[in-house]
């Protein structure tokens, strides 16, 4: 049976926020699905005080785990459900301060292989300023019956 694209879509959005609200980081960070189909995920978090660095700007570790959960889910929507992922590398450029509002995290699978996916990633801010970019590659592991 061949589902609808847009029945895809809604089904990679059920399982990843199901997912997200199982993790540990998007609860501790407030990490929010704003979107999601097979190969794509929208995140976003409103910056509070917790998020900042000493100059009151949200530090680079928090930007950089939102793109690289952003970047799981991706990634995680085009694979059968129970199958492990782990980060192998990431590079981050970060473009610009963020200050506060809402950071949005946009990633998307560039190349899926057998053992290896790999994912771009945009950060954004105040009226869509491109905040920092993310380049990701994710090792695809076993898969776990039952998850």
């Amino acid at each position: 049976m061949t589902l609808h694209p847009t029945e895809r879509a809604r089904l990679a959005e059920r399982e990843l926020s199901r997912r997200l609200r199982k993790s540990n980081v998007g609860r501790i960070f407030g990490f929010e699905l704003e979107a999601a189909e097979p190969g794509r995920a929208v995140l976003r978090m409103r910056v509070a005080s917790k998020h900042k660095q000493v100059h009151r700007v949200v530090h680079g570790g928090i930007l950089a785990a939102l793109a690289d959960t952003a970047g799981g889910m991706a990634s995680y929507s085009t694979l059968p459900r129970g199958t492990r992922l782990a980060t192998l590398e990431m590079k981050i450029n970060f473009l610009e301060p963020v200050e506060q509002g809402t950071v949005i995290a946009e990633a998307r699978v560039l190349r899926k292989g057998k053992h290896f996916i790999v994912v771009d990633c945009d950060v954004r801010h105040r009226a869509g300023r491109l905040a920092a970019k993310a380049l990701m590659t994710f090792a695809i592991g076993t898969r776990v019956v039952g998850r």
